[in-house]
This record gives structure tokens, C-alpha cells and sequence, in this order.
């Protein structure tokens, strides 16, 4: 049972990151793809019917590992209080941007707390886990600018496969940049695993960037999802050994019966999240049209 909710956590982050990386990608590129204000809205619609779904896999995944392993919960949370109270505000901000963009006369404070809400947890995510893997903060910056990138990356190819014209053109411009950029952070910051997920996760982000030049956008956004797939998994495969310094996972976990429990809550709530934001994705698949306000 505590490999299984070991598994089930390491899941829900994944699901996290892969969802919310190019939510945090669009937020951060919008104003660097947009000459309009209807560009702008063109860049935001394409996150707008979803970026809110895809913050619940935060959220169960910080419960589970309440649930189940409480002294883990407690430890990186205790230890990172100020990053994650920063990632909090941030992703707070980004929302009011979000919503209240449409409602304003002038969004622009809007799209500057959507940029700063955007960029702000995806660096520090990948802060906190470098630290927490590697205890320096040579290795939190690292892991801070790896993330970063990989979010630009992902969500610029994310609106090369959601948009239009002028703005389809600027984010494969914008993505094939990033791609530049994101392969020496990225042996710069997985180096240190070492491992074979790390090594594959260097050559999915190679991959998109081949992909989105010879404008194979799907593939290309198939490649950076793998590549954060694959690098979430190097990391909690170094979790499974060490969750904490000192402390080990059947440590940390909770007891027999609550994590029987738990298994039964989540083998009947989890299909229904999964098959509704599936639908979501379905239901807004289509590409996003810049239309002018009025």
C-alpha cells in the first residue's frame, strides 16, 4: 500500500505539471506572441477553459500526501514554507489576472500579474524539488531556470497547436528559441540524476524542438509532455530512497487502515476526474481565432 500511494502521488504530480506547464507557458508568452488586444485574448482563450481544472491535480496531490504520508507532508512543507507560500500567491494573482482581464477598462495590470503569476511558480517548483533532491542552491537555481524554460517551451508549443496566424507564427518563432535554450539548462540541471528517465527527458526536449521546426506541432507538444514525464519520474524515483533527509517512506507513511481507505476514495473518485477533464479537453479542442473586441 505505501509503494501504491507512493505511485498514485508521483501520478498526480505529473498530471500537475504536464497540465499547468503550458498554462504557465501561455501566461508567461501571451504578451510576447500578442500585438493586439485581441491577439492577447486569442493567446489567454486558448488556457481559459482549463486552467483552472488543471490546478485540482495540486490540489489532490498536496492531499494525498497529507493523507498518506503525513510526516513527509509536514517536512517539505515546513521547509519550503516561503516558496510555497510565493507559488500560492503567484498562482492567486494569475487567476485574478485571468478573471478579471474581460471585466476591466485597462488589463494591462491584469496581463502583468498574469506573467508574474505564470513565471513565478514555475521557477520555484523546480527550485523546491532541486533542493530537496540535492540540498544546494546551486541546485535550486538550476532546477528553478529548468522548469522555467520548459514551461516557455511547452507553452509555446501548446499555442502553435491552439492558435492562428500572426500568433501560431510568433509562438513556433518564440518555441523553436526556447527549445535553443532549454537543452543545455536541462543537462545543466538533470545531470545530477543521471538516470535513464533524465537522459531520455534531454532527448524529448531535442525532439520538439526538431518537431516544432518542421511544423509538426502535435508530436512537438507530445515531446516536451514525455519530456516533463519523464523528468518527474527521475525525480521521484530518487524520492522513493531518500523522501527527506533522515527519513524514509515507510516512515512517513500512515497507517494500514487509512491507506486501505484511501485506496477505495480514490478508485471511485479518480476515474470521474479523469474522464471529466478528458471531456474538457475534447469538448475544447479546437484551434483559438483572434476576433476583435465589439
Amino acid at each position: 500500500m505505501i509503494d501504491l500511494w507512493f505511485v498514485l502521488i508521483a501520478f498526480l504530480w505529473t498530471g500537475y505539471f504536464v497540465l499547468e506547464g503550458f498554462d504557465f507557458g501561455v501566461g508567461m508568452l501571451a504578451p510576447v506572441v500578442s500585438r493586439s488586444s485581441a491577439e492577447q485574448r486569442q493567446s489567454l482563450e486558448t488556457i481559459g477553459p482549463v486552467w483552472d481544472g488543471n490546478e485540482v491535480w495540486l490540489i489532490t496531490a498536496v492531499g494525498a500526501m497529507f493523507a498518506a504520508f503525513p510526516a513527509w507532508y509536514a517536512g517539505v512543507f515546513s521547509a519550503f514554507y516561503l516558496p510555497v507560500t510565493l507559488i500560492l500567491v503567484g498562482l492567486i494573482v494569475r487567476g485574478v489576472g485571468l478573471e478579471w482581464r474581460g471585466k476591466v477598462r485597462d488589463p494591462r495590470w491584469c496581463d502583468l500579474g498574469i506573467v508574474i503569476g505564470s513565471a513565478l511558480p514555475a521557477f520555484l517548483w523546480g527550485a523546491v524539488f532541486a533542493d530537496l533532491l540535492f540540498g544546494s542552491a546551486l541546485a535550486a537555481l538550476a532546477g528553478g531556470a529548468f522548469t522555467l524554460a520548459v514551461c516557455a517551451l511547452h507553452g509555446a508549443v501548446f499555442l502553435t497547436l491552439k492558435t492562428t496566424g500572426r500568433v501560431r507564427r510568433r509562438a513556433r518563432t518564440v518555441a523553436m528559441t526556447a527549445g535553443a535554450v532549454v537543452i543545455p539548462v536541462a543537462v545543466l540541471a538533470l545531470s545530477n540524476l543521471g538516470t535513464l528517465p533524465a537522459l531520455a527527458a534531454m532527448a524529448g526536449l531535442a525532439a520538439a524542438t526538431a518537431l516544432i521546426w518542421r511544423r509538426r506541432e502535435g508530436w512537438a507538444f507530445a515531446a516536451t509532455a514525455g519530456a516533463i514525464v519523464l523528468t518527474t519520474l527521475a525525480v521521484f524515483i530518487e524520492l522513493r530512497a531518500r523522501p527527506l533527509p533522515g527519513l524514509t517512506l515507510a516512515e512517513a507513511a500512515s497507517g494500514s487502515y487509512t491507506l486501505t481507505m484511501l485506496s477505495w476514495i480514490g478508485l471511485i473518485a479518480l476515474p470521474f476526474v479523469l474522464v471529466y477533464q478528458g471531456w474538457t479537453y475534447w469538448v475544447f479542442r479546437k484551434r483559438v481565432r483572434a476576433v476583435p473586441a465589439g
